[in-house]
């Protein structure tokens, strides 16, 4: 008689193991549509535990779009820029303690129409689970979290950098300009090693005329900038620029050495320095919360950024 009820007891704890292994999968493939796809969605917030939300808001909306670019994992986490959908599969899911699971992923393309893209094959995901207050939240997706959160880092630290620079340029080399109400220098970092950062720096000044920034005074001050650390932030402490006039190209051959044709292929591309004066311009007013959507310099047209 002992011995069936262990047999039945046994019978009764893998039932409830299976039933539980069946409702990880359930939770899983729930879970499955908060996955970012090019956005992270506002609704996936109670299903992520609040660290991994964290540094996927601060990866997807705190950090300067040019940035975030820079990294198309973080926005193509499943599908790529293809035009295609996610196809989830539950293949598994594996208890590692009482409060942490495994989940892997069968995923497929398919497009709009809901037929799958013969071209991709199905590629095998990990998502993580943890247990908090009695839910199943998604807690990483690949090694994601880790990734995102060195990203975070190595961005603090290039923000506090052209701070730096930043401040430098209004408040040491703006003063020789023509004061307007902003001003908003603009950045193309060529090379940097340890505390020294080559670039090719603008500065302008602008008045704000309804939803235009009207630039009315700058100009250019490339060279190698020295900082130091002050803190948690940092400081200029020397500026070495390049000359105006006929010795512009022999001083920056002197001070921008083995780097002066990366140096020479920036200054000269009026594409890119419109390209990323937009783009400053664009994190600068979202920064300042300014109702402001287009530039105009002197004689020219009003250009939308």
């Amino acid at each position: 008689m002992k011995k069936l009820l262990l047999i039945v007891a046994a019978a009764l704890l893998l039932a409830a193991c299976q039933d539980s292994e069946k409702q990880l999968r359930q939770r899983a493939a729930e879970l499955c549509q908060y996955i970012p796809d090019h956005e992270l969605q506002e609704a996936a917030k109670p299903y992520m535990t609040a660290d991994f939300y964290a540094v996927l808001d601060t990866m997807f909306n705190r950090l300067p779009e040019f940035e975030g670019m820079d990294h198309e994992w973080l926005y193509y986490f499943v599908t790529g820029n293809g035009g295609t959908t996610a196809d989830f599969e539950v293949s598994g899911v594996e208890l590692t303690d009482k409060t942490h699971a495994v989940a892997t992923l069968k995923v497929r393309q398919k497009w709009e129409d809901g037929s799958f893209d013969e071209s991709s094959g199905v590629v095998e995901h990990k998502l993580y689970m943890e247990k908090v207050d009695g839910k199943w939240l998604i807690a990483d997706f690949d090694g994601h979290k880790a990734e995102c959160i060195r990203h975070i880092a190595i961005n603090k630290k290039e923000q506090a950098v052209r701070m730096a620079i930043s401040d430098y340029l209004v408040k040491e080399i703006g003063e020789q300009y023509k004061k307007g109400e902003i001003c908003i220098p603009m950045i193309m970092m060529v090379h940097e090693e340890d505390a020294l950062f080559m670039g090719d720096f603008w500065v302008l000044w602008y008045n704000q005329v309804g939803d235009t920034l009207k630039c009315v005074s700058g100009g250019n001050h490339s060279g190698l900038m020295t900082l130091t650390k002050d803190g948690d932030q940092c400081k200029v402490t020397g500026f070495a620029q390049t000359v105006d006039g006929a010795g512009n190209e022999a001083s920056a051959q002197r001070i921008f050495g083995n780097y002066f044709d990366i140096y020479q292929n920036i200054h000269s591309n009026e594409t890119l320095r419109e390209t990323v004066r937009k783009e400053q311009l664009r994190e600068y007013v979202n920064q300042h919360n300014l109702n402001v959507h287009h530039y105009q310099d002197y004689g020219w047209e009003a250009v939308e950024f």
